[in-house]
């Protein structure tokens, strides 16, 4: 059997997912290999999309035409607008999503994309000749040949999972691993690695206390992932739960480290920091005698709870008489033990801004496979990996976001740039410019640029025009309203804050912090019909109306800095100097110059290991 495809992506998480529906969209016709139908966009750990910056990458998707936050929006048990008693460059958009919803509504949507075909199997080889991939040949002996192909294995490859000292092979649970690929690629020139996540307990929700728990409701607003417009959260919302580990637990858990996998040497590669097993918590934070833990459920017809924050390889027995000391958990029964797992990953430096590799031509490497973690950072990947394969197949320039565009694009700069030593997670505080890069206006920074290739259908770019179209007509009116002494002090003295003594414009009143446009316009009849104009979306379109008129000096200052900064992404680099000539720069800086190869001198910059004296005497050696 042979096949002709212009993009074959391999793997159906979120990377995959996202990087077909994008292909195919696009206009490419498309393949999607995966080794069981029936685990398509499966979440391996949390039931959850969004949170802390990985919100921001979901409406990001969202702006350009994606998928995962239509997915999301459709399948959310809870939804929550996190940190919104700070400013609004932190506020990120969470949900908790039915699991087996989340899975029925991406195969939906895959099987109903046009230029998409699916195929269940397990892909043994990429198949590449002189330099140039040609397609991949599968575990059924059949050969698919492809102008591009995308590699999304997640943890699959090589993938074994720890618990005590049972070691099980597979890339998730009762799934079997990937073998071959890595080795293969590794004959190429490719350099690969180990990487280690792992997961929590699953819970029977009959065997809970949840009156010892504390309640912790979702929100019911006009908040959403999608910037479309249609009404979000059809299925009934749960609420999550907070418990606490105690002394007693952290004992139990004290006794196993001799028999961890992650401390008698069984597990040898690096975990992700920033999401620690339990046992990792209470040796790093040996002085905190208790953690906080998260009790999420499953879905609306389910009884599994997922407890996050309790994430564990410890032998079962351990893990279960720990738990059992949990307040509300003491007569709790269990699914499943917590596990780690390790698995193949690949240098992600070997990688351009496109996410195509360097060493095969039209051969794409997108999510876990580049060392990252985390779905919404898996399916930020997909997405620009497919643009750029149906660009390679079809024509056109290759397409990347910058680093003040898109936290999508802080994400694959800090990859292809810095590499990774740890599973890589997104935060607010990598992106230089996270008051450019708010959840609000995604949709104003990336639509148009989806549109303009041919991704963001053309409801999305006008329902974009309106909302800036508005937008412009209600700041213009705010900016140049004129208040009376009387009307702006019977408002402003019931909430007690200071009055006027002088009439003034109405942004002087919009720019103190307790002042709303909604409580202007509950005070001020002249705004209150400005916005009856607005028929759809009136929330998001005020709330973003708000935020650009409250923080327009932040957002202006780092513009600023960002148009300064980007003098130094337009100095061209590649193929201009041979480091091994530049006496005048370190050993460590020739090396590092040599292997990343960056492509601009601002690339160059963000390579660790290259000083600011670096970069002035290759300003000099380019002659600026």
């Amino acid at each position: 059997m042979k096949f002709k495809y212009d993009v074959i992506v391999i793997g159906a998480g979120h990377a995959g997912n996202e990087a077909a529906c994008t292909a195919a969209n696009l206009g490419s016709k498309t393949l999607l290999i995966t080794m069981d139908m029936n685990k398509i966009g499966q979440m391996s750990c949390n039931p959850a999309i969004g949170g802390i910056a990985k919100g921001q990458i979901v409406r990001e998707i969202d702006a350009m035409g994606g998928q995962m936050g239509i997915v999301t929006d459709k399948t959310a048990i809870q939804f929550r607008l996190l940190n919104q008693s700070k400013g609004p460059a932190m506020w990120s958009p969470r949900a908790q999503s039915d699991r087996e919803e989340f899975i029925r509504e991406w195969k939906r949507t895959l099987e109903n994309t046009p230029n998409l075909d699916l195929w269940q199997d397990t892909v043994t080889q990429i198949l590449v000749k002189n330099g140039v991939v040609i397609g991949v040949k599968t575990l059924m002996n059949v050969e698919f040949d492809a102008k591009c192909v995308i590699l999304t294995a997640g943890t699959f490859l090589n993938g074994l999972m720890h618990i005590g000292k049972v070691q099980i092979e597979g890339g998730r649970v009762s799934e079997p691993a990937s073998y071959g690929l890595t080795e293969q690629l590794k004959s190429l020139g490719f350099v690969a690695d180990r990487m280690k996540t792992g997961t929590p307990v699953r819970i029977d929700g009959r065997s809970i206390d949840f009156s010892e728990l504390t309640e912790q409701k979702g929100e019911d607003d006009f908040h959403k992932f999608s910037y479309l417009d249609y009404t979000p959260r059809p299925l009934q919302q749960l609420s999550c739960w907070i418990t606490y580990t105690s002394l007693k637990t952290h004992q139990l858990l004290e006794k196993g480290l001799e028999v961890s996998p992650m401390y008698n040497g069984q597990i040898k590669s690096i975990g992700p920091r920033y999401c620690p097993s339990i046992e990792t918590k209470i040796v790093t934070f040996a002085e905190k005698e208790r953690h906080q833990l998260f009790v999420e459920p499953e879905g609306v017809n389910s009884q599994e709870f997922y407890l996050n924050g309790f994430s564990s390889s410890l032998p079962l027995d351990i893990q279960y008489d720990a738990l059992r000391t949990i307040k509300g958990f003491e007569n709790a029964r269990i699914y499943r033990p917590g596990y780690a797992i390790e698995y193949d990953f690949f240098d992600p430096t070997q990688l351009t801004h496109t996410l195509e590799t360097k060493l095969v031509k039209n051969l794409f490497f997108a999510g876990q496979v580049n060392g990252t973690t985390g779905y919404e950072e898996a399916a930020g990947q997909g997405m620009i990996a497919a643009i750029n394969a149906h660009l390679n197949c079809h024509g056109g320039k290759a397409f990347t976001l910058n680093r003040d565009e898109a936290y999508i694009g802080v994400l694959i700069d800090d990859l292809v740039t810095k590499g990774v030593d740890e599973p890589y997670r997104m935060f607010t505080s990598r992106a230089e410019y996270r008051i450019l890069l708010r959840q609000d206006n995604a949709d104003m920074r990336l639509t148009e640029k989806a549109f303009e290739l041919g991704l963001a259908t053309k409801e999305r770019q006008d329902l974009l025009q309106e909302k800036k179209a508005h937008c412009e007509r209600i700041t213009t009116f705010i900016r140049n309203k004129s208040v009376k002494i009387s009307e702006a002090n019977s408002m402003l003295e019931p909430i007690g804050s200071s009055t006027l003594k002088h009439g003034g414009k109405m942004i002087d009143l919009l720019l103190r912090p307790e002042i709303t446009i909604q409580l202007l316009a509950e005070n001020f009849t002249s705004l209150k019909e400005e916005i009856a104009k607005i028929t759809n979306r009136k929330e998001e379109i005020l709330e973003a109306c708000e935020i650009l008129i409250k923080y327009e000096g932040y957002i202006d200052r780092e513009k600023g800095i960002a148009d300064k900064l980007k003098r130094l992404e337009n100095i061209k680099l590649k193929g201009r100097i041979n480091y091994e000539t530049v006496n005048s720069i370190s050993t460590e800086a020739k090396q590092k110059l040599k292997r990343i190869d960056p492509e601009t001198i601002g690339q160059a910059s963000r390579i660790s290991g290259i000083s600011p004296s670096d970069i002035n005497i290759l300003l000099i050696l380019l002659g600026r």
